[in-house]
This record gives C-alpha cells, structure tokens and sequence, in this order.
C-alpha cells in the first residue's frame, strides 16, 4: 500500500505543477523566453500554445490518474478495517 501512495503523491504533484504551469503561460506567455533564453517560435505564439496544450493534458491526465489511485486505496482500506 506504501508504493501506492507514493505513485498517488507523485500524481498530484503532477496535476498541480501542469495546472501552475498552465495558469502562467496563460496569464504571462513570455515566462519561457525569459527562463530559458530562448524564443523558439520567433515570437509568434505558437511554442506558447504548444505548451499550454500539454500542461492542460498532463494536468488531466494526471488528476485522472490520481482520483483512480485515490479510489483504489480508499476501496482497500474499508476492506481491511474489521467490521462492527
């Protein structure tokens, strides 16, 4: 059950890192020139959505993931608590 949570802590880092991820490239595009020294697109936008697209999925991904894991444990330990 300890691997479990483990795998269940990571997916919702996950889901909450692509969630900050995608807020700041929403609310400020230009983070990833400054971060990185880099413009990749020229300054046409299109990196930015690129990244968006893939935070939003991870993100979802990630929280699909995590409610499933969070159901499982939850189902296991009901089943090994003794019943009154």
């Amino acid at each position: 059950m300890g691997q479990a949570r483990n795998r269940l802590r990571l997916e919702v880092g996950l889901a909450i890192l692509s969630a900050l991820l995608f807020v700041a490239t929403v609310l400020w595009p230009e983070w990833i020139e400054i971060v990185f020294g880099v413009n990749p697109d020229s300054g046409n936008g299109s990196f930015e959505w690129l990244i968006m697209e893939l935070t939003a999925i991870s993100a979802v991904v990630a929280i699909f993931l995590a409610r499933a894991d969070w159901r499982r444990l939850r189902s296991q330990t009901r089943l090994r608590q003794p019943h009154e």
